[in-house]
């Protein structure tokens, strides 16, 4: 907590609940002197809706659309794992078209994600025109996933098993489509952004984080691959297809070990272009054949014991811990998410900087606050 006795030079502000930057209700109680920061303390529950415990009020079956509520940029990546968790504690396997089914609508969706991010943080810094160039190609994304999920933006999509129907026949074209679209768009936004003398003055420098700073922090995603470190669960972990199909982990950094604003921009644009790959291989190699397996019963019961299962969402390490007595209801369901840890870092980065680069460092590190105050 912060200290709350003030000198003659030092004061609080508040940044948030409402703050348009924060994206959410996250509430920042800032101690400056002058234009400097010199204390940071995040203050979260605003939002607390209590996903953990209707877990253990609700069967499997019927807890199945709250976690696509947690990580709502990412819901159809949390309703994915969700279901691989199960799968594994009840030693079940999805049809290998399933899988690719699966895995191409969840690299849709993290596109999607970083699509976001990246107008949302470009508008906090006062860019207007990327963010509208980036609103319409995630328009696109949301238009091919309502094409075969019926959803725009929480999804119910994958099932204990496989998933609730098949591709639809304009899936293929429409993503086809929008992949040649945005490797083209990918290029304009290398152009527009990434060599913005403004752009790159207000995030080169700014906000760094050292290899071992994250290591400490436990930072995921692309905030650790940003310091340098190539760790992706995708790969290191991989889970459902993911071995079948050629993509490389992007990081920046690697012999400095540091990574600051622009780095973490720069790791988000490239994954956005591996994931083009991916779902393009898997659009390739995707098998004919059945989208549930036989014998799943609707409502799961895993067998006595404790369950962990990790999967690697838009903004890092995603783990689920059940504990399970047998019965179609879970004693606990615990849900480690990547945004708490990659929050806790910020009142190291932020002392010393000034309040204009506070909206610049905390936009890096792409937070979903919703996805903490579970």
């Amino acid at each position: 907590m912060l200290r709350k006795t003030l000198t003659d030079d030092t004061f609080y502000l508040n940044m948030g609940p409402q703050h348009p930057s924060t994206h959410g209700v996250l509430r920042l109680l800032l101690r400056l002197d002058g234009e400097r920061i010199v204390e940071c303390e995040p203050v979260l529950g605003y939002s607390h809706r209590g996903h953990e415990h209707m877990a253990q009020t609700k069967s499997y079956l019927r807890f199945m659309p709250n976690p696509s509520r947690m990580d709502y940029l990412a819901g159809l990546m949390y309703n994915h794992a969700y279901c691989l968790a199960l799968e594994r504690a009840c030693g079940v396997e999805a049809p290998r078209r399933a899988q690719y089914i699966r895995l191409i609508c969840a690299e849709l969706n993290r596109i999607a994600s970083h699509l976001l991010w990246f107008g949302a943080y470009l508008l906090d810094l006062g860019g207007f025109t990327p963010f509208l160039y980036a609103f319409d190609d995630r328009e696109d994304i949301l238009a091919i996933l309502g094409e075969v999920t019926g959803s725009r933006l929480t999804y119910s999509y994958c099932r204990f098993g496989g998933v609730a129907r098949d591709l639809t026949p304009a899936f293929p074209q429409m993503t086809r489509a929008f992949i040649a679209k945005l490797r083209a768009r990918l290029a304009d936004y290398d152009t527009l952004v990434s060599k913005n003398i403004i752009f790159i003055n207000r995030t080169k420098g700014i906000g760094p984080i050292s290899r071992e700073q994250a290591r400490d922090y436990a930072l995921s995603g692309p905030n650790l691959r940003a310091c340098g470190i190539g760790h992706d669960l995708r790969r290191v972990e991989p889970c459902s297809v993911y071995p079948d199909l050629d993509f490389q982990t992007v990081t920046t950094n690697q012999d400095a070990g540091i990574g600051d604003c622009y780095d973490r921009y720069l790791v988000r644009m490239g994954e956005m272009a591996q994931s083009l790959d991916i779902v393009e291989q898997a659009l390739e190699l995707i098998p004919e054949g059945p989208i549930r397996a036989k014998g799943v019963p609707q409502e799961p019961a895993p067998p006595p014991g404790d369950y962990q299962f990790s999967y690697e969402s838009a903004r890092g390490l995603l783990s689920i811990y059940l504990v399970s007595d047998g019965s179609r209801v879970p004693v606990r369901m615990k849900w480690r998410t990547p945004s708490f840890s990659n929050l806790s870092i910020l009142p190291l980065l932020l002392p010393g900087t000034l309040v204009a680069d506070t909206v610049a460092i905390l936009g890096s590190l792409d937070l979903v606050i919703p996805e903490i105050d579970r």
